[in-house]
């Protein structure tokens, strides 16, 4: 009977409300993310991105990243470790913590971020002389 007169859907709404840290905490998960979310923590990488699952969701958004507050809304899709990328995009069901035949070497380098547009970011040295000279106006006297 409450399904029907949609009682479930305002009870659903105040469990989100609590579990996403009350109103103020709600506020500004959506100030952050854009959406409110129900589901039950998966696991933690490294770096303090949280991983949610709730299959109550449509497939393919029933598993998501709640990136750590270090970086407040600073966030990028390349913070998501690889391991952790296979779980989201449904390469494997298990989370990395649970998965005994992932490789684990002492050779294999660290997860590290996209640093395009910053400081950090990667540009090559060129020998070569550019063919194109750029205009440089001339200063104002």
């Amino acid at each position: 009977m409450a399904k029907y007169l949609g009682l479930d859907k305002i009870s659903n709404f105040f469990k989100i409300i609590r579990t996403n840290g009350g109103i103020t905490g709600s506020v500004y998960k959506l100030f952050r993310q854009d959406e409110l979310k129900l589901g039950t923590l998966v696991g933690e990488d490294k770096y303090g991105n949280k991983y949610y699952e709730n299959n109550y969701y449509f497939y393919g958004r029933n598993r998501w990243v709640e990136y750590s507050d270090h970086v407040f809304l600073d966030y990028d899709g390349s913070q998501v470790p690889a391991e952790w990328f296979g779980w989201l995009h449904y390469k494997t069901d298990l989370p990395p913590h649970k998965d005994p035949s992932r490789p684990k070497y002492h050779w294999m380098a660290d997860h590290e971020e996209n640093k395009s547009g910053t400081n950090e970011q990667y540009v090559p040295y060129s020998t070569t002389r550019a063919k194109i000279q750029p205009w440089i106006p001339p200063k104002q006297k």
